[in-house]
């Protein structure tokens, strides 16, 4: 496995590698061959696109970069969350901090963890815990969260591991169809991973999923939300 430098994107970097990162993002959530259509591909592409170009205008918006041979290997990025705290509303399930996290976010110290991708070439060596913890060492939030799948152990290993804490469980909306594609969705943080993802996981790579939309593998039902201090 080739050597990977880290580092950090400003807001017009990222936007200039929109292209790039879409890339990443449909290499490392292509699904097992023959199951795909090169339209389906495209489409999630462009989707991903549209909801980036959003990501990257929000408030507190932070991305960092692995590189491997000149070209980019894995991407990490977030930013702070909406203040409007609707998030939190639907939270079941015991806060295990004394704080008030819907103040938090209100305050805009909740800073959500909304994307990492790592190329499966790279997968295994690291690269989404280097990513994560330069991608949060700048930030001065208190807190940061995501979204993850339940039913993947793998993710939810890399987590602990971490020293991240689940706070509980959000139901998706209605209706929600639970075979919808890994497409990132606005306003929120997750971390999961579908059939080609889960490999990554298991590296320490958490994945990206919809936020509004129930996870592609798992029950399909509940995501969980994970969290971790970054503040004593």
């Amino acid at each position: 496995m080739a050597e990977v430098f880290v580092r950090r994107l400003s807001r017009w970097q990222a936007e200039q590698q929109r292209e790039a990162v879409a890339d990443v993002y449909v290499e490392a959530y292509r699904r097992v061959p023959g199951e795909e259509s090169r339209d389906r591909r495209e489409r999630d592409r462009q989707e991903f696109l549209e909801t980036f170009a959003e990501d990257v205008q929000r408030p507190g918006f932070d991305m960092v970069v692995a590189s491997g041979g000149n070209k980019p290997a894995a991407y990490a990025y977030g930013f702070v969350l909406d203040r409007a705290g609707e998030w939190w509303r639907a939270l079941s399930g015991e806060v295990p901090w004394d704080w008030d996290i819907e103040e938090l976010t209100v305050s805009g110290q909740v800073f959500a963890l909304a994307g990492l991708m790592v190329l499966p070439a790279h997968r295994r060596g690291g690269v989404a815990t280097r990513l994560v913890e330069q991608l949060l060492i700048r930030t001065d939030a208190a807190l940061v969260a995501a979204r993850v799948d339940p039913a993947n152990g793998a993710a939810v290993g890399a987590l602990r591991s971490w020293g991240w804490t689940r706070l509980g469980a959000v139901a998706p909306p209605p209706g929600t169809v639970s075979d919808a594609p890994p497409v990132v969705s606005s306003d929120a943080p997750r971390v999961v991973s579908s059939d080609a993802s889960s490999a990554a996981a298991s590296d320490g790579t958490a994945a990206t999923v919809p936020f509004t939309a129930v996870p592609v593998v798992g029950s399909g039902t509940v995501t969980d939300i994970w969290s971790r201090a970054l503040t004593s």
